[in-house]
């Protein structure tokens, strides 16, 4: 059977087919009393693109992603996954619908182990009730040995079979990081968003994380967004960039004709880099 370093068997039934995955935002606006996180945002992300979110601090990028992902409920526009509006949409309703993330600030269990904290995310796809669980009927060992299988090639992928029973708070900051990563992607989504996976990382652990995400978006065909400050790296694996300055999108395209962008430089830099 076919595992990672390639597309994983247990992920894509079918080899030659993508999964749809396509959102759209329109109008997006977000508020907090008189402050304006967003105003009018219009934003779509085709299938199986990777699609980063950069500007100043404050710009409005985790507050988009919050939005996105039902931690935030905006006042105004539509968020549309798929065909379905999902504005407002709870947060456990939106990974049934397939958008999965990861946190700037890291999310997990700290007393819990590698392999535990990944097996929370396999709660959504378990079939089976109470009832079946307390008995341990022959259908749901076999559900379990099909989650294990799940976590077992994402840990071989992520490179973690020698962490995996270790208690997550005793890992360093990086690990824990792609610890997160695989968590995520436990829940096999549809959309990935993930807000600052590099943030706090030391040059080696990065290198690792953008060969992971580079492999999880150009052979799984995993459509993403990625908020990060890096800009060598988003330069350098986003296919196209789209730039918030207080919380408005002044500029989208590939990354040659954002980073060329005169509101861009701007945005970053100033008014004298312009001149």
């Amino acid at each position: 059977m076919k595992t990672f370093r390639g597309e994983p068997s247990i992920f894509r039934s079918d080899p030659g087919h993508t999964v749809r995955s396509d959102l759209e935002l329109s109008d997006l606006t977000l508020k907090f009393g008189g402050i304006t996180a967003l105003n009018r945002i219009n934003l779509k992300i085709n299938t199986g693109e990777l699609v980063g979110i950069i500007g100043p601090n404050g710009a409005g990028k985790t507050s988009l992603l919050n939005c996105i992902t039902g931690y935030y409920k905006p006042q105004k526009g539509s968020i549309v996954f798929n065909g379905q509006d999902v504005t407002g949409m709870a947060t456990h309703h939106l990974t049934k619908v397939g958008i999965g993330r990861t946190f700037q600030n890291i999310e997990l269990f700290s007393g819990m182990s590698v392999l535990s904290n990944m097996l929370l995310a396999r709660n959504l796809h378990c079939r089976y009730n109470l009832a079946k669980a307390a008995i341990f009927s022959r259908s749901v060992r076999q559900e379990e040995v099909h989650h294990r299988q799940v976590l077992e090639e994402l840990i071989d992928f992520l490179e973690m079979q020698s962490i995996r029973k270790e208690p997550v708070g005793s890992l360093p900051y990086g690990m824990r990081k792609r610890v997160e990563l695989g968590r995520a992607l436990a829940l096999e989504p549809q959309l990935l968003v993930l807000d600052e996976p590099l943030a706090g990382m030391t040059l080696e652990e990065k290198e690792d994380m953008v060969r992971f995400l580079v492999e999880i978006n150009t052979t799984w065909k995993q459509t993403m967004i990625l908020v990060e400050h890096d800009m060598s790296i988003v330069m350098g694996i986003c296919q196209r960039i789209a730039v918030l300055d207080f919380g408005i999108k002044i500029a989208e395209g590939d990354p040659k004709t954002v980073q060329n962008h005169p509101e861009v430089i701007k945005a970053y830099l100033g008014e004298t880099a312009l001149i």
